[in-house]
């Protein structure tokens, strides 16, 4: 199948976190490099080969930006945020529903009511962290989830950064995170991903320097 230039383009785009600092100026870049090869006489497929892959082609222009690692408290605090809105949320749920729960339900509804909770922060957070790369506690700590290589995670790792709270021992697995160089919990390590701090700008010079030639 023939693949054309906005999909290309699109592909490459796919390969940058969400909150990538100037994605469309790498899109623009990009484009005019494609167009401007076009113009000389060059094929479109001819073009995008030599391009080569759209993943390695992302993870160029990521290596122009030095991944800093999340300092532990940093993370920690951007947790708290996270388990604070779903207590804001949970609590006044479990109290209205204890309130106008039947006797004859009691007290089965308001320990469904924080089981479901409980179930809504893993979908949440797996749900948030794949499609954006970070909860609202990370965006607002300025971190964000990626790959090792800066690339987005896929939902498999997404689910894998998430057991040690399904299955109750996500403080022995936080503990790797005060002893491992880049800060990484146990299951972080296990499924290739780290927490990075965002970056409020890219120079672009060092994009176009790490882009195609």
């Amino acid at each position: 199948m023939t693949i054309t230039t906005d999909d290309y383009i699109a592909r490459v785009l796919s390969n940058l976190p969400r909150v990538t600092p100037e994605r469309e100026k790498i899109a623009i870049e990009l484009r005019n490099h494609i167009e401007e090869r076009l113009a000389n006489g060059q094929t479109a497929e001819n073009v995008l080969q030599q391009l080569g892959d759209p993943a390695r082609l992302a993870e160029s222009y990521l290596s122009a930006v030095p991944l800093v690692p999340a300092p532990f408290f940093l993370r920690a605090g951007a947790k708290l945020i996270d388990f604070g809105l779903v207590v804001a949320i949970v609590v006044p749920t479990v109290v209205l529903t204890w309130y106008y729960t039947p006797e004859a339900m009691f007290p089965w509804g308001p320990f469904l009511t924080i089981l479901g909770g409980s179930l809504g922060f893993c979908v949440y957070t797996i749900a948030a962290e794949y499609w954006m790369g970070q909860t609202i506690g990370k965006r607002i700590a300025g971190l964000q989830v990626v790959r090792e290589s800066g690339t987005p995670i896929g939902i498999g790792q997404a689910v894998v950064r998430l057991l040690p709270v399904a299955f109750q021992f996500y403080w022995v697995d936080v503990l790797f995170a005060l002893f491992t160089e880049r800060h990484q919990r146990a299951f972080e390590l296990l499924s290739k991903t780290r927490v990075v701090r965002t970056k409020p700008s890219v120079a672009s010079n060092r994009l176009a320097q790490r882009g195609p030639a």
